[in-house]
């Protein structure tokens, strides 16, 4: 019988699970306050995850954010070690994730489509 949920999607699971608490607890760069940690991929070995995060910001708050992720990224793996028994603790990599700021700008040209459309009929 296959599994439908496999073990490295469980994986993943919890590691967003745990960065998200430790990023809003035991962080204290102000840079990582505001993000959000929207979906993480591990690979089938666990060698490396990819930690996909959001931040509603300016592009240099997210230029700043990036490089307090990348400092803070050993602070996360080691903190990993100890909240999820792995023999190998992936290397983080973490990516912009761009897909909520696309969905709020074409909720907003979908708005102001139907604004004009409803101008035009008046």
């Amino acid at each position: 019988m296959p599994k439908d949920f496999h073990r490295s999607l469980r994986v993943a699971d919890q590691i967003q699970r745990e960065l998200a608490d430790m990023l809003s607890h035991e962080i204290k760069d102000p840079r990582l306050k505001k993000i959000t940690i929207t979906a993480v991929e591990a690979s089938r070995d666990y060698s490396y995850a990819k930690v996909f995060y959001t931040a509603m910001g300016s592009q240099e708050e997210n230029i700043l954010i990036e490089k307090g992720l990348e400092k803070a990224s050993g602070f996360l793996r080691s903190g990993l070690s100890k909240r999820i028994k792995l023999r190998v603790v992936p290397q983080l990599i973490f990516i912009y994730d761009k897909s909520i700021e696309q969905g709020a700008y074409l909720s907003r040209l979908i708005d102001e489509a139907i604004a004009q459309e409803n101008k035009d009929n008046n």
